[in-house]
């Protein structure tokens, strides 16, 4: 009886099915906790708004430099207009997203409901210019084109 409450705690705090140890008569048995809910919800949660990013902290007061990058970078291109959500907030939250987007770190952001990734593909993407054509891609006119306009001119 301890094993299955201990499988059952470990399968809430996670969001993940807990694999029982084998029974007696061989079989094994397996307990299903609410991980499809939860991921379910967690799939309208990264297509409700244009730009979602699941952080420590928020876009006010980020609590790691990782995700104080990650605003500083959607800031710089003009991204104010975003849902952020504070994994430090709900443990659920901040292991149910890695497993939903099979990604061990946190920040992560989300561009019209699909992963991006976190703080160094986001960088990256700033440097090569590739988040200004996502960007474009939700109608989002990032500031740094704005900016480079008004400079030429």
């Amino acid at each position: 009886m301890n094993t299955f409450l201990r499988a059952t705690a470990r399968c809430l705090r996670t969001g993940a099915a807990a694999q029982l140890p084998r029974r007696t008569d061989g079989s094994s048995a397996r307990f299903l906790c609410a991980a499809a809910d939860f991921q379910k919800d967690l799939g309208e949660m990264v297509k409700k708004d244009k730009v979602v990013v699941f952080m420590k902290g928020t876009p006010a007061q980020p609590m790691c430099g990782f995700s104080n990058a990650v605003v500083q970078i959607l800031r710089m291109h003009g991204v104010d207009d975003y849902a952020a959500y504070n994994v430090l907030e709900d443990s659920e939250l901040r292991e149910g997203v890695k497993l939903f987007s099979n990604w061990p770190t946190i920040p992560q952001v989300y561009l019209s409901g699909e992963f991006v990734g976190g703080c160094d593909i986001l960088l990256q993407m700033h440097q090569n210019g590739d988040l200004v054509e996502e960007l474009k891609k939700l109608g989002i006119s990032s500031a740094l084109l704005t900016a480079e306009k008004e400079e030429s001119k």
